[in-house]
Parts: C-alpha cells; structure tokens; sequence
C-alpha cells in the first residue's frame, strides 16, 4: 500500500497518551502573552504572505525580530509587506538554500518560524528541481544549521494539507494516510518529516502546523498559481468574470491570517507541541461557489466584483491534481493549544478586500 499509514507515522510523533490528561487543560493554561517580549525571532519567508502578518504581531509582542527572504519573484515576498513596521524589524535578503548564510543567521534566535517554501503545485510540477531544492535540502540545511549553531532554538514549520492528497475520508485527522498528489506535497512532508526527526533524535524542538487555504492581506496577487483564493479575489476586485473549475460544490475549510498567527504563537510557547504534527481546519467548510458567492457581495460594498462568476471544466493540469472535497479535523490542535479559528469568511474577507483596496497598485496592476 503506498503513502504513510497511521501505524508507521506513530514512531515519528510523541504519543497521544503522553499528553491526554495535561492538554484536556491546555486551553486554560496555553498563553504567548509577554512571552516574545525581547526574544530574538527569526521568521523565513519573512517577507511573504504569513511571514509578513506574523512579523506584525510579534513586534506588538516586543519581539526582536529577524526577517529572511529571498525575493525571488513570484514567490511572494514584498517589502511592502512589512511597511508599517520597516523600521522595527530587520531585514536580510538571502536564500535559504544558501547553508552558510543559514549557519550565521540562526546563531542567537530563540524562535524561528520556518515559512520559507515553494508553495505552487503546478510549479512544482513544472519545475520539480527547484520544488526539490527549496522544501528538501533547504529544510535540512536550516535544521542542520541549527544543530550545530544553535540546538537550543524552537522551530515552528508551516506545513501544508496538501500531503494529504485526496481524502479517503472527511474530516481529515493526522492519522490520515499520506498520498500527496503532486511533487510539491511530496516534498513538502519530507520536508515536515525533517523537522520531526531532528526533534525526535537531536532534540531540536521543532513542530509541524498543517496549513489549510489561508487568506488575507498581504497574499500575492500577481498570478495565479499559488491556489483559488487570491485569484478569485483579484479578479472580483477587478470586475472580471471569475472561473470555478468543475461544478463550484468542491469543499474547503478556510484560514483567515490573524488565525494562522494565532496557532503558531501558542505552538511556538508550548513545550508540549514539541515533536507534534497538527492540523488547522475551520468548520463548516465552504463550497468553491459559497466563498466567491461572498467574495462577490463584499466587493460590491466597495463598487466592485461586477463581473460575475461562470462554472468551466477543469484543465487537464489542474484536473490530474485536484483533491476533490477536503476539511480537516483539528481536534488534536484545540486539545493541545485550546486554538480554534475565530474570524468568519464574510468578516475575513471584508478585511482583506479593504486591504487591497488601498493598496492594491503594490500587489497587480490594474485591469
């Protein structure tokens, strides 16, 4: 049988026993209040989407706070991202593919949130050499550096749903066979599985999140193949007649950022999540059709997304990946951190529509 069971992942994961009777109270207990004040965070892909919203909140924390970005275009990074709070953080253009750069860079930091990635499926299956490079051997260069530079640092990895692949089952949970479906997810959970094992065997205490379909300000606009949600929101705001692919009753549970921020805060200060892999979900989840049904309403309390949505077959690229319906399980997340998600879709993309509408000219140009 291929992928990984649920029986070969148990060896790999502190057992659920272990921490049955404390996380019943973790809810009560979990708190990252004054806990970054004066802690060195280093955040890669500091620069990007989720980086960039995390660096915000961590400087509200009094954080001292390192970003590492490559820039590389397309991928995400902006520094109009990190605007409001350019002169509170540093800024230091480098690859993470780069083992020198890495070994001096995490020499010092208390936290790192490893975001760095190539995050696009259809990349990844264009290019599989640098989907290699970047959520592979760049994972191991920065958990080697480390090691032998800094064992004492946590590490946050912002791992995806995607290693999943399609869901033999509904809600999805961490015992869930891994089957990913494109050359990114492959990579992907090894590059989880990394983090894991240097937890388990060298005692870096590292963590994986797995990330569903966030959202929010700061997401890349420019193209549209690092998933639906920006692209959809980008053609509502520019009146164009957005595409759903299939019959529109596909399902996803939806992130919005602050949420995301939120679990990975508790994840960072909480010494029981060392070794876990843990989902993030929403509930209920939301048809492609219910999300760009909202997305249309709220863009036209601004004056925009006039211009409609039309069901389209699937391409056949797009097709040969696609996971069909998926939500995730994250019972196991609220048990030990006491996260749950707590902005709505409408509200989430209320926020982040009036985002782009100020700034929209530092994210695409114009229709």
């Amino acid at each position: 049988m291929s992928g990984v069971s649920h029986t070969q992942e148990e060896p790999w994961l502190r057992q659920d026993k272990e921490l049955a009777s404390a996380s019943r109270y973790a809810q009560d207990r979990v708190s990252y209040e004054g806990q970054f004040a004066g802690k060195k965070v280093l955040i890669t892909g500091g620069l990007g989407f989720i980086g960039s919203n995390l660096a915000m909140r961590l400087v509200e924390l009094g954080a001292d706070v390192l970003l590492v970005d490559s820039l590389i275009p397309d991928y995400g990074g902006n520094l109009f991202n990190v605007e409001p709070i350019k002169d509170r953080v540093r800024v230091n253009i480098a690859d993470v593919r780069d083992a020198n750069g890495m070994n001096y860079l995490v020499r010092g930091q208390d936290y790192l949130f490893n975001l760095a990635g190539q995050i696009g499926h259809i990349d990844s299956m264009c290019d599989p050499y640098t989907d290699l490079d970047i959520n592979c051997r760049a994972q191991l260069s920065i958990l080697e550096a480390c090691r032998h530079n800094n064992p004492s640092i946590k590490v946050v990895f912002a791992g995806t749903r995607q290693v999943y692949g399609a869901p033999q089952y509904l809600p999805v949970d961490e015992k869930h066979i891994l089957r990913p479906v494109d050359v990114n997810g492959i990579n992907k959970m090894a590059g989880e599985w990394y983090h894991i094992l240097y937890n388990n065997v060298y005692g870096i205490r590292a963590l994986s999140l797995r990330l569903t379909n966030t959202y929010g300000p700061r997401l890349l606009m420019k193209h549209g193949r690092q998933g639906f949600v920006a692209w959809f929101i980008r053609q509502a705001m520019d009146n164009q007649e957005i595409q759903i692919f299939g019959d529109g009753h596909q399902l996803r549970d939806m992130n919005y950022v602050d949420d995301v921020v939120e679990a990975m805060l508790l994840a960072a200060v909480y010494e029981g999540a060392n070794g876990r892999i843990m989902n993030l979900g929403n509930d209920p989840p939301v048809s492609h059709l219910e999300f760009v049904q909202t997305l249309l309403e709220v863009c036209q309390e601004h004056g925009m997304g006039h211009g409609g949505y039309r069901l389209t077959p699937f391409p056949p690229d797009k097709k040969r990946i696609d996971i069909g319906d998926y939500y995730a399980d994250y019972g196991k997340i609220r048990r030990i951190l006491g996260w749950s998600p707590r902005i709505g879709l409408r509200e989430g993309l209320q926020r982040t529509v009036a985002y782009y509408a100020q700034h929209r000219d530092q994210y695409w140009e114009r229709a």
